[in-house]
């Protein structure tokens, strides 16, 4: 959109316009309105929305006792905490890393309450500067806990004040900038770094390395997911059957936080188009309204099967062909919709691109194609018999 300046007023070297006219076009719509237009939610995405914000803290479990699944994880958890606590040290550092929505973050806040330490939380995105640390890192007591979400974003300058805060207890303070910069080590308390992830690749070697306890969290089966429903609809005051819970976990893509959000859709229709009961013919009626189906594939998702399979025939196809097709982002196509798809045996990758999987076929009522036989040049094959 174009317009022009036709008046303004210079203040030292800034011009400053002060009244603008718009080439007889409509203005712009607000900003905020326009993000409302491009933003797409989800109620199968992993990633957090804004109403988990406020949802998911009640939900949490305040011991590490009460946590559901991962029972390795809690496991070996466990037993670093009882040893720390008997040697009364500050918790070796941990690090967390996985899909988003497993409860990275909510482990990392049981860890401070089982130790009895206070809870420091920020994100790598957060931390722009050295000095944005400072603060916290004085301010910790021993044995405190920081907590840094999605650590793989944090940046050089940051990952390099923080290798001494974690190994020898110090941080550099510059006093002052150019030639004659000065800088003063300051030791701080003993404390423990909590990292949090979904892109381990992404961390560099020497961070990983400054972890004493790396663990993996991996998707829930639909049994864990099932106890997680019927532990968060006792705490939203909600009736549900064990058929209903365990027809929400299957649809819930192996995520507490996709069953959560499920959950409360589910407990609003309920209340509005049943008796309050979830049970598990409510629960098919309220998650189809909602186009999740009993693979927990949302619309999105059957979209990208559809295309590949009515458009291209099953594949293989190009990633920037099957985006095209679809009107969607190749990030967004590969990093949101693609992962579930391949996990769950729709979907492959080959050399060659992107290919519909037997299954897909079969869950959609198409028919599976016949595999072509192979093509063969004039002079026949290598194994060919005469």
């Amino acid at each position: 959109m174009s317009y022009s300046i036709v008046d303004a007023m210079r203040v030292g070297n800034v011009a400053r316009p002060t009244r603008l006219l718009w080439a007889g076009l409509p203005r712009p719509r607000p900003l905020a309105n326009l993000r409302s237009m491009t933003e797409r939610t989800q109620i199968t995405t992993p990633t957090p929305l804004e109403e988990d914000r406020t949802s998911e803290p009640s939900l949490r479990p305040q011991r590490l006792a009460e946590f559901i699944g991962q029972g390795k994880v809690r496991e070996a958890l466990s037993i670093a905490i009882e040893a720390a606590k008997h040697r009364r040290e500050a918790l070796d550092h941990v690090l967390f890393h996985g899909p988003p929505g497993l409860g990275k973050t909510t482990l990392a806040s049981l860890l401070a309450r089982e130790m009895g330490v206070n809870f420091k939380s920020t994100s790598g995105p957060v931390l722009e500067k050295p000095a944005d640390l400072v603060g916290i890192l004085t301010n910790q007591r021993e044995g405190d806990i920081l907590f840094i979400d999605e650590i793989h974003r944090l940046r050089p300058i940051i990952e390099e004040f923080l290798y001494p805060a974690m190994e020898d207890w110090q941080i550099e303070i510059r006093l002052a900038d150019g030639p004659k910069a000065q800088t003063m080590t300051m030791k701080i308390e003993r404390f423990t770094l909590v990292g949090a992830t979904t892109r381990f690749g992404l961390l560099t070697a020497p961070m990983r390395a400054r972890f004493g306890i790396v663990q993996r969290l991996n998707f829930y089966p639909p049994e864990d997911l099932a106890t997680i429903v019927s532990r968060s609809a006792e705490i939203l005051g909600t009736e549900t059957t064990s058929a209903g819970a365990l027809e929400i976990a299957k649809r819930s893509r192996g995520t507490p936080r996709v069953a959560n959000r499920l959950l409360r859709r589910v407990r609003d229709y309920a209340q509005v188009r049943g008796d309050g009961v979830i049970d598990d013919r409510l629960a098919q009626r309220a998650l189809g309204l909602l186009d999740v189906d009993e693979y927990g594939l949302d619309e999105m998702d059957a979209r990208v099967l559809k295309t590949l399979i009515e458009k291209f025939e099953g594949g293989p196809v190009g990633l920037n062909s099957l985006a095209v097709a679809l009107g969607e982002d190749v990030t967004t196509l590969e990093e949101v919709y693609e992962p579930f798809l391949i996990m769950e045996g729709f979907l492959m990758r080959t050399p060659q691109g992107r290919v519909a999987t037997s299954r897909a076929f079969r869950h959609f009522g198409y028919t599976i194609p016949e595999p072509q036989p192979a093509k063969r040049g004039p002079q026949g094959t290598l194994f060919e018999e005469g």
